[in-house]
């Protein structure tokens, strides 16, 4: 069974044990380049808080045109992905800064509750999407134990019609109220994870792209196109800096 049948299968079923694979088959593009001199966002905006949709439906933070786009594939209920989440991402804002890096965050889909937890996310402002799903990996043990607390109920749950199944599934594990607390209202989001058809659209989009970009684990991350070596900030900063990137200080200290 390949990727995509699988983890469409995988996201309409019950909720399953969390688990990780890390990302293999990886390429390093390790090209040198000039130090690249910062690109000014337009005037009365900075990057960090531009967002944009990419033309594969990811969320982008940054210049839209930087010359390094960093692109992660990730799953809301991976630990490594919170990882990166953590330690990672306060360190990439200042490489965003500078206009020369954009970040782009595709879905993983390795469960169902990953399924809800994007269709949450997405039902947020454009510009609150990676927001919300920081949020998740930074609380992801408080999550985790929602997640688990009612087997019972999330396999009735799972029973259920796509137009009720995913907004049960998120008021038995404790994520419709973990998003109204962050701007997400309980309305809001049962409005969006009960349009079955977005939802369904969704799952097969996600793992359309999944499969064809060879996902096996997550995080997986491209740097222009090319799969990048690690799942962690030391394997990804070195490759920034490699192409010329620097952090906004460091930036701002050189001119």
């Amino acid at each position: 069974m390949n990727f995509r049948s699988a983890s469409l299968r995988l996201a309409l079923a019950a909720p399953l044990a969390l688990a990780l694979a890390a990302c293999d088959e990886t390429t390093d593009d390790t090209s040198g380049g000039e130090l690249l001199e910062a690109i000014a966002a337009p005037e009365g905006t900075d990057w960090n808080s531009t967002v944009t949709i990419s033309e594969e439906q990811g969320y982008v933070v940054g210049n839209p045109d930087a010359p390094l786009k960093l692109v992660e594939y990730a799953s809301h209920t991976c630990p490594a992905c919170a990882s990166f989440a953590i330690n990672g991402k306060p360190s990439l804002k200042e490489y965003i800064a500078t206009g020369n890096v954009s970040f782009e965050q595709q879905e993983v889909f390795l469960n169902t509750f990953d399924v809800v937890i994007a269709g949450l996310a997405m039902c947020g402002p454009d510009e609150r999407y990676q927001a919300l799903s920081d949020e998740v990996w930074v609380n992801l043990g408080a999550v985790q134990q929602g997640l688990g607390r009612d087997q019972a109920g999330l396999q009735a749950a799972n029973a259920l019609e796509l137009d009720q199944r995913f907004v049960r599934i998120a008021e038995v594990s404790g994520l419709l109220d973990f998003f109204a607390a962050r701007g997400v209202s309980a309305d809001q989001g049962r409005a969006c994870l009960g349009d079955a058809d977005a939802m369904q659209a969704l799952v097969e989009r996600v793992s359309t792209q999944a499969s064809e970009v060879n996902i096996q684990g997550t995080p997986t991350f491209f740097l222009n196109g090319n799969r990048v070596e690690g799942i962690s900030w030391d394997d990804i900063e070195p490759q920034l800096q490699r192409r010329g990137a620097r952090p906004a200080a460091a930036n701002a200290a050189a001119e």
